[in-house]
């Protein structure tokens, strides 16, 4: 536990500046080009590199290359620097084709995600601002994979640091675009777009600059090396195979997704895509934090539990993992519930936003604040199968989520009216959700012959009794500010600050008091932290 919770506190201390720098840039674009047409283009366009990079290789770092160089470490005589170089090669070539074609067919590409009924000029515009984007790919793959190598070799800072500079440079190109540029669709130029789209670019390279100068100064030496025979990346290329299935299934929901919020935008402006992805983003913020670096330090180790049999060490790896997850995203998810119109009051009722606009992306965020716990136990347990090298069963359990969430949020986008489609969409993925950790829990159990689910439920209970009394406190205080007057940018920091304050104080006490392990645990790390 303590090691983990060193590991994981130094990663979420990155990803917490990360993540609310990227807050600030996500403000400072949505006040630059709003939430209506050019908002709803440009993020269709932001999302396709994501899209691509995840097809190609972003699942398969975590499912496969991860334990791979793990592995290959403990067993090449050079210890595994050859394979190593060979992945950076082949991520280097392969993604680099994959951005001129992706140039190349930028229009196709963004007709086919976005909704039937989106104007030519519109996708005309999103295409525009894709040819500037999609170079992503090539700068995502280096950065990912130099930092899918740094963490196997236990070096976490950097890929977590490395996001801040990307987020202040595209900060500076959003006040650059406000400053010059417009929110209309139909009077942007394409200077405007083009300082817009590669901006956002120039961001990512960056970022990837800042990870290979780490992986250098980690020991790494990049050699380019094109011989696949007897590399073991056969083996790899068979692992990943179900990889790909699982990431294509995601991808086709994503797909769905995007279809039905883009239409939605159209019927009800600054109602669809740009207000479903803000709050998504907001959603992500503590699984982000906390989540992601539990994750990031636990995989390598279950890794070589499970390579070496320990698979009593693995399950208490992952059981210590989820109740450390779990210590800060229950109090996460209830008062995202609470607090959520507040937060994005303040982040986005600003520049070509307004009120009304912010107060409903925060209406989507409460709702995605169901899925937090789900969510972040789900990807927790895709985990476990991925230690034994098995990705055939998180694409089965994929193809499950995908198919209850493209199906219940047909039935939103079918029956609700337009201006609640988002909202309905964001119930459908929590609900999704709920059911498919129950389903890879299940799997996952027998897989490792038991996953401690009496002791992590338990946990679990004595954290939402502990949260209950927060979420009270942070209701109380927004019923008290909505009395004295309307939600604006000024009442919502009062919120935030005296709700969310009081609230996690309240949450620390009574869990203290309740003896929860893990959040006396980070009390501990944290007051010995500010006593040196």
């Amino acid at each position: 536990m303590s090691r983990m919770l060193r590991a994981s506190a130094i990663m979420a201390a990155g990803t917490m500046v990360s993540r609310l720098t990227g807050f600030v840039r996500t403000a400072v674009l949505a006040a630059a080009i709003g939430t209506f047409a050019l908002g709803d283009a440009y993020n269709a366009a932001y999302t396709i590199p994501l899209i691509l990079f995840d097809l190609l290789i972003g699942g398969v770092l975590s499912s496969v290359i991860v334990p791979m160089i793990v592995r290959a470490k403990k067993q090449d005589a050079d210890g595994g620097r050859a394979f190593e170089q060979r992945l950076m090669t082949l991520a280097i070539v392969v993604l680099t084709l994959i951005a001129v074609l992706g140039v190349l067919l930028a229009r196709p590409i963004m007709v086919l995600y976005t909704a039937s009924n989106w104007s030519p000029h519109k996708i005309d515009v999103a295409a525009s601002l894709a040819r500037f984007i999609l170079p992503q790919i090539a700068f995502f793959g280096i950065g990912a994979m130099a930092g899918a190598i740094l963490n196997t070799r236990d070096r976490f800072a950097a890929p977590m640091w490395a996001p801040v500079l990307n987020n202040i440079v595209v900060i500076g190109i959003g006040v650059a675009y406000y400053m010059t540029g417009s929110s209309d669709i139909d009077k942007v130029s394409d200077r405007s777009l083009m300082l817009l789209g590669l901006g956002t670019t120039a961001g990512i390279v960056a970022q990837s600059i800042v990870l290979v100068i780490a992986l250098h100064r980690a020991g790494f030496r990049f050699r380019p090396r094109l011989g696949l025979r007897d590399t073991g990346l056969g083996e790899a290329g068979k692992a990943a195979l179900w990889t790909f299935v699982f990431v294509g299934i995601n991808q086709f929901g994503f797909w769905v997704t995007t279809k039905l919020a883009t239409g939605a935008g159209d019927a009800a402006p600054g109602a669809g895509n740009s207000a479903y992805s803000y709050a998504f983003q907001l959603f992500q913020l503590p699984y982000g934090i906390i989540a992601v670096s539990v994750i990031t330090a636990m995989l390598p180790r279950m890794s070589r539990y499970v390579h070496d049999g320990e698979f009593d060490s693995a399950r208490a790896e992952f059981g210590s993992g989820v109740r450390l997850v779990s210590s800060v995203i229950v109090p996460s998810g209830l008062l995202l519930m609470v607090l959520g119109p507040a937060a994005t009051t303040l982040i986005f009722s600003w520049g070509n936003m307004n009120a009304e606009n912010a107060l409903y992306i925060g209406y989507v965020l409460q709702v995605f604040g169901l899925a937090l716990v789900p969510f972040s136990i789900f990807q927790l347990l895709l985990r476990v199968f991925y230690s034994f090298g098995d990705t055939r069963t998180p694409a089965i359990i994929a193809a499950i989520n995908v198919a209850i969430q493209a199906t219940l949020s047909l039935i939103a986008y079918s029956t609700l009216p337009a201006r609640y489609i988002v909202i309905g969409m964001a119930f459908a993925y929590a609900l999704t959700y709920v059911i498919g950790s129950g389903v890879a829990w299940v799997l996952a159990s027998k897989k490792i012959q038991g996953l401690g689910g009496r002791g992590v439920a338990a946990g679990l209970s004595r954290m939402y009794v502990a949260a209950i009394p927060a979420a009270v406190v942070a209701l109380a205080v927004l019923w008290l500010a909505r009395e004295i007057a309307p939600i604006t940018a000024l009442s919502s920091a009062v919120i935030l600050a005296a709700g969310g304050g009081f609230g996690l104080l309240f949450y620390l006490l009574a869990a203290h008091r309740m003896r929860v392990p893990e959040v006396s645990s980070i009390i501990g790390l944290v007051t010995s932290r500010v006593g040196r």
